[in-house]
């Protein structure tokens, strides 16, 4: 008798404990008699010249701890649907149609989409199209509504932390401003609980717009109590009151779907200029994605992949797992793309640093 099958890829960018969760696919999928298939490069693997690889739990032995995916991503090509804040774009019929000569062709019953807002914006759409999908939530950025948390954020934040520790003593030492820019797309959670957890004096996120003046004035106050080094994190797209615009990297247009990138290198000119202080500024980019995961994103991880296969199991199709409330569960895939969770300005994140005196650039 032909062994039931299913699929799993991962999609969009790369985050630590996406090996946790193939593994944990594999092994849950495993007891139950099930043939997993690993499509390589995200959904491109589904379309010719189709891609995959047959897992069994001895091919995902020690990947646990492995940053990265052993299948591949892309957040590029062909599927791309949606990107944070931009309009959701359709699939082409064309796509969809043989995406499920794929899954038929190979006698494959079910697939587990691992990836963020824009891939499983595409797995909603297959959904739709009648394609048996179930989205496992994983980013770095922690702006997946529906899920208190995403597996690779507290890998991120704990980069974070780490380098704030290290930046600090260059920033006493030479009497400094340092500024330390961290994604987090159109959210700030890794800048808030990095910035909060590495001692950060100032911490810039997108949900409160900043004013130079009030930073600058941080700045001369420290200088004024006898501290002549200042530690700022910023996200990425940080933004000031009289500019509602993000900053993006050079030779990109905005606003709409940018990349962005360097409101660091803005704030360091200004920065120097109003204060007369030396201002140096550090872009941790795509090292927040790499290396090993935490052990916590191990953990979720690999609950989220077992949920996934639960999911699977009863037939509970255009679902995806989620954390809330220190419980795994799951929602619709739509409930959890419909918006970008953003920090609540009134969290006790928020409030514990303003608590503390670390300044957010707007008082």
């Amino acid at each position: 008798m032909k062994r039931y099958r299913i699929g799993v890829l991962t999609s969009g960018g790369d985050c630590p404990g996406l090996n946790a969760a193939i593994r944990a696919v594999v092994c849950s999928a495993g007891l139950l008699g099930w043939e997993v298939f690993g499509f390589i490069d995200g959904f491109e693997g589904l379309i010719s010249p189709v891609r995959y690889q047959i897992l069994n739990e001895e091919d995902t032995q020690g990947i646990i701890s492995l940053g990265g995916t052993i299948l591949g991503t892309t957040n590029r090509g062909r599927f791309t649907t949606k990107t944070g804040i931009g309009e959701v774009m359709r699939l082409p019929a064309h796509l969809i149609d043989e995406v499920k000569e794929t899954l038929e062709g190979l006698g494959i019953g079910a697939i587990i989409c691992i990836g963020g807002d824009g891939s499983l914006t595409a797995a909603q759409q297959l959904y739709e199209e009648g394609v048996p999908i179930v989205g496992v939530p994983k980013t770095i950025d922690n702006d997946l509504s529906a899920t208190d948390y995403t597996f690779g954020f507290y890998s991120a934040v704990e980069f974070v932390c780490r380098s704030l520790d290290r930046l600090r003593t260059t920033a006493a030492s030479h009497r400094r401003v340092m500024i330390v820019e961290v994604m987090g797309r159109y959210t700030g959670w890794i800048a808030l609980y990095g910035g909060l957890a590495g001692g950060a004096n100032l911490i810039l996120i997108p949900e409160i717009p900043f004013e130079y003046s009030k930073i600058a004035y941080q700045v001369r106050k420290r200088i004024a109590e006898g501290n002549f080094q200042t530690m700022i994190v910023v996200a990425e797209g940080a933004h000031p009151k009289e500019d509602p615009y993000y900053v993006v990297e050079e030779g990109k247009e905005r606003p709409g779907e940018l990349r962005l990138g360097g409101v660091s290198r803005q704030l360091e000119k200004v920065i120097h200029q109003m204060t007369g202080q030396d201002t140096r500024a550090v872009v941790l980019g795509h090292l927040q994605r790499g290396g090993e995961p935490t052990a916590f994103d191990r953990n979720l991880g690999m609950m989220f992949g077992a949920a996934a296969v639960g999911l699977i199991r009863e037939k509970r199709f255009g679902y995806m797992v989620s954390y809330r409330e220190g419980k795994i569960g799951s929602v619709p895939i739509l409930e959890a793309i419909k918006e970008l969770k953003k920090v609540d300005v009134h969290c006790p994140e928020i409030q514990t640093a303003r608590a503390m005196g670390i300044s957010f650039g707007e008082e």
